[in-house]
């Protein structure tokens, strides 16, 4: 099943939208102590961001592995994005799943500061593609 033409805004703008209140969460979680957590909700801001764009561009996945597989293989190797976002994509990945998985993990506070302005950067240039896609529709 294919998406209309107006489907496929709704979801990508739901996606964004999502993408952005999530990374929205991260201050306060950071603020709070909350280093896992926010690792979490980091590697969840960008791969909202990276399911718009794909939806934007009518891939299909369905899971975490199939996301990353899908950006790297049309906007990573194509260069539409640089390889470091690849590479930093797959590290709030394994971030997030040390995090979220492991017990005797515990996200370090600079590891976690270090990776907020790289995500706000991603989310912002996804961000500036959609925003200049929507306009031509």
């Amino acid at each position: 099943m294919s998406l209309t033409d107006e489907e496929r805004i709704t979801l990508v703008e739901l996606e964004m939208e999502k993408a952005v209140k999530i990374f929205s969460e991260i201050e306060i979680l950071v603020n709070a102590g909350l280093w896992s957590t926010a690792a979490n909700r980091l590697y969840y801001s960008v791969f909202h961001a990276v399911n718009a764009l794909l939806i934007k561009d009518g891939h299909k996945v369905q899971t975490h592995q199939g996301t990353h597989i899908v950006f790297g293989l049309y906007y990573i190797k194509t260069g539409i994005f640089p390889a470091e976002y690849g590479r930093f994509y797959n590290q709030l990945q394994t971030l997030r799943e040390q995090s979220d998985y492991n017990c005797v993990y515990d996200v370090a506070p600079d590891e976690l500061k270090s990776k907020i302005e790289p995500a706000k950067e991603i989310i912002g240039k996804i961000s500036e593609i959609i925003s200049n896609w929507l306009h031509e529709k």
